[in-house]
């Protein structure tokens, strides 16, 4: 038993000197970052029909007999060079991710793959953009939002591919596509506004604590944290509010002329079949099942912006991932 109390007191100090470590190398990054310009990033483009075949290939060296996996190798080899001789024109479909937080932070990188993207895609092209999202900021996803319109805008084919989750504001983004799919237990919708505002006036009052608020303009400051809320702060608060979700409701409706917005802007979200049901979504499929039947039509494309790691990043990245993995192994030795 003194053994495992001093294993567990070396393992605290440990991490209790790993994550010291960790404070300052984030303390010098910040440094660093605000003295260096921020990172570019590049484009990366990946055609996805030569993935599957990849796929294929190797299925076939596994499943078939030696003989006849070089055989159907070589026709195909033959086939491949024949369509590159004359090869037919298809249409394109390029395929984005965004995967959204409170902030909508992806919505740089997605700006910039709307912008390559719209560079060449013709009109019987096709975006096709997978989003997972359970909202956040108003302002963050209007702009992300914004960026999908400017893609309809030019007239091109939008898809929006929800496998796990697009609420609120990742519903807002999908709403701008011609055509929204699902997988069966997708969660969409939650067309709703809402704001958490803690305040602890009375505690400061107690302890005989003053926080004055000073505001030039009558509607300045609504709620705060710490200064006494008034009914009138508050009423005008929940009309702000009820205005964002009226500004939702008629996006919404803007995109999606044939949904009853008001029965299904409650706040509430839907699994896959009832989301269809409500007309959420369009159709229930995942983003792999699309995808797979675009390369049997068209060229496929992955496009993803890429901001690359500085040293100092990935070095924090590992010391966290260290960290984490750290306090699991003390914890389950606990139990």
């Amino acid at each position: 038993m003194d053994f495992l109390f001093e294993y567990l007191g070396f393992l605290a100090n440990t991490v209790t000197i790993v994550i010291a470590v960790a404070v300052v190398l984030m303390t010098l990054g910040a440094m660093g970052r605000g003295r260096q310009a921020p990172s570019r990033g590049y484009l990366e483009v990946h055609r996805v029909n030569d993935r599957l075949q990849e796929l294929r290939d190797a299925m076939d060296q596994s499943v078939m007999p030696a003989a006849q996996f070089k055989k159907s190798t070589k026709e195909s080899r033959k086939e491949r060079k024949k369509l590159a001789k004359k090869p037919e024109p298809k249409p394109r479909v390029f395929v984005l991710d965004f995967k959204g937080d409170v902030n909508a932070s992806n919505v740089e990188k997605l700006r910039h793959e709307v912008t390559a993207v719209l560079l060449r895609a013709g009109n019987d092209d096709e975006v096709l953009i997978k989003v997972e999202s359970p909202g956040g900021l108003v302002h963050a996803y209007g702009l992300a939002a914004s960026q999908l319109v400017r893609v309809r805008q030019a007239g091109i084919r939008l898809t929006v591919a929800v496998d796990r989750l697009a609420a609120s504001g990742g519903y807002m983004m999908a709403v701008v596509a011609d055509q929204i799919i699902a997988a069966p237990f997708a969660l969409v919708g939650s067309i709703g506004v809402v704001a958490e505002i803690p305040n602890v006036h009375r505690l400061l009052k107690k302890y005989d604590v003053d926080y004055d608020v000073i505001t030039a303009g009558k509607s300045k400051r609504t709620l705060t944290m710490f200064g006494e809320n008034t009914e009138e702060n508050r009423a005008k608060f929940i009309e702000e509010l009820e205005d964002a979700h009226a500004l939702f409701r008629e996006f919404v409706a803007t995109y999606r002329q044939d949904l009853d917005v008001e029965a299904v802007a409650t706040g509430e979200a839907w699994y896959g079949e009832r989301a269809q049901k409500r007309n959420l979504v369009d159709v229930l499929l995942t983003s792999d099942e699309y995808v797979v039947s675009a390369c049997d039509r068209a060229d496929v494309y992955a496009v993803q912006w890429v901001i690359p790691q500085k040293p100092m990043e990935r070095l924090l990245r590992n010391l966290a991932e260290f960290t984490e993995s750290t306090f699991d192994r003390i914890v389950r030795r606990q139990r």
